[in-house]
């Protein structure tokens, strides 16, 4: 919660100012149009993705594996798209990372370390 506030201030700050940047280096239609077609590559990449990890679920489930990997996979995509539908350069080179496969392995570790963080520090309890 802490570092929720600064992020809420500071990124669409940073937004504002490379989009501005942007405007002022290419045109003002030349973003608009830059910004909308990464917004169309977004989707079309996170349906495409997310088809994918549909099929690799269905495989593994059916094998009998746990579809932890795929999984995060599957959010990871999720995260991407949604970054890409944001107007923005920053959150689309953001969503792309996420999105893309190779790029996507680079951050799937992290991601693992800080949900095994997360699970340690949390308390679970079980009502019967």
């Amino acid at each position: 919660m802490k570092l929720l506030i600064p992020i809420m201030i500071i990124f669409p700050a940073l937004e504002i100012g490379v989009l501005l940047w942007s405007g002022f280096r290419l045109g003002v239609w030349n973003t608009v149009l830059l910004i909308m077609l990464t917004g169309i590559l977004g989707v079309f990449f996170a349906r495409k993705q997310g088809f994918e990890i549909m099929q690799k679920m269905r495989t593994a489930l059916q094998n009998g594996h746990p579809p932890g990997e795929v999984l995060l996979d599957g959010f990871c995509v999720m995260m991407g798209g949604i970054l890409l539908i944001l107007p923005g350069f920053i959150s689309d080179i953001m969503g792309f990372i996420f999105l893309l496969p190779p790029t996507r392995a680079l951050v799937k570790p992290f991601l693992i370390k800080w949900l095994k963080n997360r699970a340690k520090r949390t308390t679970t309890f079980i009502i019967r």
